[in-house]
């Protein structure tokens, strides 16, 4: 969504946002690091690329050990050959690959053990789960089996780690100890506002923010301290963004015309800091801090303060933004018909 170039007012209200923002905030941040990973030992999924593997070379290089994990074995050993090359300190940082399919049923505790095999038979540290994809379309123009594809890896792939794992850090026999252990679960600014054309992947990351919303409550029946924390990134110029484009449809990239395009190692990074200062919600831009505001409902704050007053905020922005969206969709469908039609005309664009 255009949040910028939609309305003058929008930019008005900004520009108060902005102000807003900053007086209210300055130095609310300023506490210890809540996950410190010196010497602690993380999983990220969805590490070969992209997000993942940005983040895996940016932990090393605070002097965490990490584990990689990913379908694809090649590009595991070049994301590892980054990763080694980034450590803060290699004489003592340990770095591995596991190979693994996030979309199969069951794939997540033989994947842990082998992991805690390779951790001197220690529990992990951090688990962040970052394995997803999307290939956005039109809801009713694609089987729904389609839907059902982007449920098992951007939704099970997720969940069924955060079971697993949480059931070894949370078992009636595992240790209760001073630092706590980091689930990290990535999301999407789609699961705040949902865009035209994503209507096979929005739904599985939603799913998620509705997972993780249960489970923070649950987490507090345990003696053992296990911090939750859900990445909610926006676009992000990776070659999953690049494989994403091939089927997004042109309205919905009208849409998102004019929206920023973060690198793979900013979200990274901004994801970190705020994983540092102890955040629950993470936005990586200022769009998507704008959408999270909007939509927090009854999901837990990261500043009471602060998050309370720009729920109270937004709906004026909302009001200016929401008529242009949809008048973006009605004229777009006017002008192109029927859009059962769409790929037949893309295919014979690609093919002229």
């Amino acid at each position: 969504m255009d949040f910028i170039s939609s309305s003058p007012w929008t930019n008005i209200a900004i520009a108060i946002l902005i102000v807003l923002i900053t007086t209210v905030t300055m130095g609310a941040f300023s506490s210890k690091n809540q996950m410190p990973v010196e010497g602690k030992t993380i999983l990220i999924t969805g590490a070969s690329e992209g997000m993942g593997r940005s983040a895996a070379v940016q932990l090393a290089a605070k002097g965490a050990h990490i584990i990689l994990v990913s379908r694809s074995a090649p590009k595991l050993e070049a994301a590892l050959a980054d990763v080694k090359a980034a450590a803060r300190d290699p004489s003592t940082q340990r770095f591995t690959y596991l190979t693994a399919d996030v979309s199969q049923p069951d794939y997540a505790a033989p994947l842990l053990a082998s992991a805690v095999s390779w951790n001197n038979g220690q529990p992990l540290d951090i688990v962040w789960c970052v394995a997803g994809t999307s290939t956005p379309d039109f809801w009713l123009e694609v089987p729904i089996t389609h839907a059902r594809s982007q449920m098992d890896i951007n939704f099970w792939g997720s969940a069924e780690m955060a079971h697993a794992i949480l059931r070894q850090w949370c078992a009636a026999d595992a240790p209760v100890v001073p630092e706590p252990k980091h689930l990290i679960l990535t999301s999407s600014v789609l699961a705040f506002f949902p865009v035209l054309g994503y209507g096979p992947y929005t739904p599985a990351k939603s799913a998620l923010r509705g997972l993780a919303d249960t489970l923070v409550q649950e987490l507090e029946m345990y003696p053992q301290k296990v911090k939750l924390h859900v990445v909610y990134p926006a676009s992000i110029g990776s070659p999953g963004f690049e494989r994403e484009n091939m089927t997004k449809p042109e309205v919905t990239k009208k849409i998102e015309e004019g929206d920023p395009v973060q690198s793979p190692d900013d979200v990274a990074a901004g994801a970190i800091r705020k994983l540092e200062q102890g955040q629950y919600f993470i936005t990586s831009a200022f769009l998507g801090h704008l959408m999270r505001w909007g939509a927090l409902g009854g999901s837990p704050r990261n500043s009471w303060l602060v998050d309370t007053l720009m729920c109270c905020f937004l709906p004026i922005i909302w009001i200016f933004v929401l008529p242009d969206i949809y008048s973006k969709i009605r004229k777009y469908a006017k002008e192109h018909g029927h859009p059962a039609t769409y790929r037949t005309k893309h295919i014979q664009d690609v093919k002229s």
